[in-house]
């Protein structure tokens, strides 16, 4: 199995640092407000990536933070807490919204079939954790107090831009143009560890320190949490493409100067979905959610197959004709799945499965290539091999897609085993099959099957489905 590592800029081969386990971090949401799809876009995929790694046989253990104080409306320190602007924003308390919007998430991502993480940790649960990482690298001289905040300073480090090449000046404060100065930093990189009420008087919430009453900054609880749940080191890394420089650059150079040495060995970055007008946000345009899709007819499972015919490192353009599509195309699918004959009492061909599960895990192996990924269940459907065997290797390539495909087909099929007309013609030759009138019962089975229909006679009766 290969992935691509933004750390080296290539694909590499996937090799645990443990083989009893796969430790997984994933960025969770700041949970101001709901989750847009381009947010569930990275949260599809990195769902698949746990899945697949199960699917190859990796134990996994997936830790996900819940971002619910610290996370500034700038990435650069400045700005306005996203939580208490939420909380302003709906005249609630920061806890309220944490807690609604929290639910939001998990209850969209069940729409979509994403797993819920083996740990969930909000971030207002690791403060001590954070408090003694900070200390450590005050200690050590790789923190220093200014203004009353703690500062990481990055002029300590061998290589600060760790996933991309820049100047080494570009440290200096206010070099470049439009750069914001921060008084308090030595070099413009550095970023706050902990705040004090000496920045922002109006924080909710806030927890006494060495340094003062105050809150941590937003990077170190991603280091601290993925500590206390997955110790001192981490196999994948995985968040939004958008989070690799500061947040995930700053996570890497405060927990190895803390640690002593390499924290992470993989890191998966997913790229954006953008509208045919530009990057998505939660203030342009229309704000894209699931309810959104639900309310305007879609089913949420179309969007994850929208995801998931485009691979996770290319820029994917939502627009709703490109939506429409993916909903045509999993029409067609569907349909095509409903029309397998389930009471199929055939063996499963052994050697048919193993081949089509080989060019289902090429294609996955290949970088979690879900695009061709998807493009083998149509192989599937195309092979000359039984209903059964089909049908087992859809329901085995499911288990990493999560499109729901066997369980779909088959309320199809109740749906259509419901048209009057059609079930009258059957219950026509049912009976003139009793009555041994083979004639007339070869005569609507005719013309059953020139209306698409294939009627299979079963010991609880004739079942029909249509081609």
């Amino acid at each position: 199995m290969y992935l691509y590592n933004t750390l080296s800029h290539q694909k590499e081969e996937f090799v645990p640092n443990h083989p009893d386990v796969v430790k997984m971090y994933t960025c969770g949401p700041t949970v101001y407000h709901y989750a847009h799809i381009g947010n569930l876009r990275t949260y599809i995929m990195e769902d698949v990536l746990e899945k697949y790694l199960r699917y190859r046989g990796y134990p996994v253990k997936r830790v996900m933070n819940i971002t619910d104080v610290g996370h500034l409306a700038s990435d650069g320190d400045t700005g306005e807490d996203k939580m208490l602007k939420g909380a302003k924003r709906e005249n609630k308390s920061v806890l309220d919204i944490a807690q609604f919007y929290t639910d939001a998430f998990f209850a969209d991502c069940k729409k979509l079939n994403i797993k819920r993480p083996d740990v969930v940790e909000p971030a207002t649960a690791c403060i001590g954790e954070y408090i003694r990482i900070i200390e450590k690298l005050l200690d050590t001289g790789y923190a220093y107090l200014a203004g009353g905040n703690v500062y990481f300073d990055t002029a300590k480090l061998e290589k600060y831009y760790v996933f991309y090449d820049h100047d080494q000046e570009d440290l200096a404060v206010g070099v470049r143009e439009g750069v914001e100065e921060d008084g308090n930093k030595r070099n413009k990189n550095d970023f706050v560890l902990w705040f004090t009420k000496s920045k922002f008087e109006d924080q909710a919430l806030k927890w006494d320190s060495p340094w003062g009453v105050g809150y941590p900054g937003w990077h170190i609880e991603c280091s601290g949490i993925s500590m206390k749940h997955l110790g001192q080191d981490l196999d994948l890394h995985c968040g939004g493409i958008d989070n690799a420089f500061p947040h995930h650059t700053n996570e890497i150079a405060q927990s190895e100067a803390y640690l002593g040495h390499k924290w992470c060995k993989y890191w998966f970055h997913v790229h954006h979905l953008n509208t045919e007008s530009g990057k998505m946000s939660k203030s342009k345009g229309e704000f894209l959610t699931v309810s959104l899709l639900e309310k305007k007819g879609y089913d949420p499972l179309t969007y994850r197959l929208f995801c998931l015919q485009s691979h996770y490192r290319r820029n994917l353009v939502f627009s709703w004709e490109n939506l429409d599509n993916a909903a045509a195309a999993e029409e067609r699918l569907l349909s095509r799945i409903a029309a397998l004959d389930p009471a199929d009492q055939s063996p499963v061909d052994q050697a048919a499965l193993a081949a089509l599960q080989a060019r289902f895990t090429q294609a996955m192996d290949a970088d979690l290539n879900t695009s061709l990924a998807v493009t083998a269940l149509y192989d599937v459907l195309k092979a000359k091999t039984n209903d059964a065997t089909k049908l087992a290797a859809l329901a085995d390539m499911d288990r990493v897609l999560s499109l729901d495909l066997l369980a779909r087909a088959a309320a199809r099929r109740e749906t259509q085993e419901t048209d009057p007309e059609i079930e009258g013609l059957v219950a026509q030759r049912t009976k003139a099959k009793q009555e041994k009138n083979w004639a007339e019962a070869d005569r609507i089975r005719d013309e059953l099957k020139a209306r698409g229909i294939v009627v299979t006679d079963t010991p609880q009766g004739a079942k029909w489905r249509r081609v």
